[in-house]
């Protein structure tokens, strides 16, 4: 085991979590006698310098029946009771545990605490998640080599024979790709390929998905999906390296300048421009809500160049801020310079106008579209 002396390791914490932790350690450190540990994530995240949003800890020391009447006392919430795992003041309070896999699913787990922390942290996905700080010695500790993994920035399983149980891993090994601009090493990335997905939920599907889409390094989680062949097992497309590449070069030209709402339409409009599968199968496939689905439904191709009268077009119902075409900067640039940004596209006349002027029905429907085309085809006149 390594270990890395790390003293101000909570000096960065936001003050509120910092006072939580220290409630902690005075009820389960000196009332029952318990050693606190933070696990997972927030080591990770501490150590390369990222804010630690979500805090998990692990109580050593304790039997169950200890443990379950200290959360008592806290009034923590169960939020995982048959694996030990508690909920106070959005952190969460575990017992150290190994998991074996008894049946199919992802809630197919026996479980049973332990007090070995080398054993506790086998079970996690993997190395760089798998480090533990001691908050007694305020040292990390390293069972599996995730500090020289943090610094090659990469992916390696922690065991290879348990890695397969939770084929969930296999979606998280791209999520957290694109969360850490981490690569996902080779034996991985082999033994991630072997690992059927056939068992996975839609919604926990669609929540890894979710969690990459709104991630910084997006082109690492689209490298993954293709590299990992995920794409190929959930909505069967084998992308060849051509399109996979062109896909890659789109991606990372829209996520540059796009505000982090846009980011899923990003990943999802780069994809499809360069895909042979329908969006509307692959948003079925990850289990994406109506609403995504609906947004892509009848979406134009898009020209090599969009003109202004395009993409004033393409804003005729409402402005394409929250279109998943507004991630192209171009069509972002013009719609910006043509006012249909944050709203529709105006012809400059309402039907009431035109009602006035003794239009009605189909000729006043006629008219609005004669003035409508007119006006697109004004814009064509005009320098963009």
């Amino acid at each position: 085991m390594k270990r890395r002396y790390f003293p101000d390791f909570l000096d960065s914490f936001d003050p509120q979590l910092r006072r939580t932790l220290e409630e902690l350690r005075r009820l389960l450190g000196e009332e029952y006698g318990g050693e606190l540990r933070i696990v997972g994530g927030a080591v990770r995240d501490r150590l390369l310098g990222r804010e630690v949003k979500d805090l998990d800890l692990e109580i050593y020391g304790l039997s169950p029946e200890r443990f379950e009447e200290a959360m008592k006392r806290l009034g923590a919430k169960g939020v995982g009771k048959s694996f030990f795992v508690y909920k106070w003041r959005g952190v969460d309070i575990a017992l150290p545990r190994i998991e074996r896999k008894v049946g199919p699913g992802h809630r197919g787990f026996a479980v049973r605490p332990v007090e070995d922390p080398r054993e506790a942290s086998r079970r996690r996905d993997f190395t760089v998640n798998a480090l533990i700080y001691d908050l007694r010695s305020r040292e990390v500790w390293d069972y599996w080599g995730g500090l020289e993994d943090l610094e090659r920035r990469r992916l390696r399983c922690v065991d290879g024979k348990t890695f397969p149980e939770d084929s969930l891993r296999v979606l998280r090994a791209m999520r957290f790709a694109a969360q850490l601009g981490f690569r996902v090493e080779e034996a991985t990335c082999r033994l991630c390929r072997e690992i059927s997905l056939e068992d996975l939920p839609g919604s926990r599907i669609f929540g890894e998905f979710e969690r990459m889409f709104l991630s910084e390094a997006l082109h690492h989680g689209l490298y993954e999906l293709w590299r990992l062949k995920i794409a190929e097992r959930l909505w069967g497309e084998k992308m060849d390296r051509a399109a996979f590449i062109a896909a890659a070069r789109a991606l990372n030209r829209f996520r540059r300048s796009a505000p982090e709402s846009l980011r899923p339409w990003c990943f999802l409009e780069a994809y499809r421009r360069y895909s042979h599968v329908p969006m509307e199968k692959i948003l079925a496939a990850i289990d994406a809500p109506r609403s995504w689905r609906r947004a892509f439904e009848r979406l134009p191709a898009v020209p090599r160049e969009p003109t202004p009268r395009w993409v004033a077009a393409q804003a005729q119902k409402a402005g394409l801020r929250e279109s998943p075409l507004g991630c192209d900067p171009k069509i972002r640039s013009l719609a910006q310079k043509l006012g249909v940004w944050d709203r529709s596209f105006e012809i400059g006349v309402t039907p009431r106008e035109l009602m006035e002027r003794g239009f009605e029905g189909k000729a006043l429907g006629e008219e609005l579209e004669r003035i409508r085309h007119e006006r697109l085809d004004q814009l064509e006149e005009k320098p963009s």
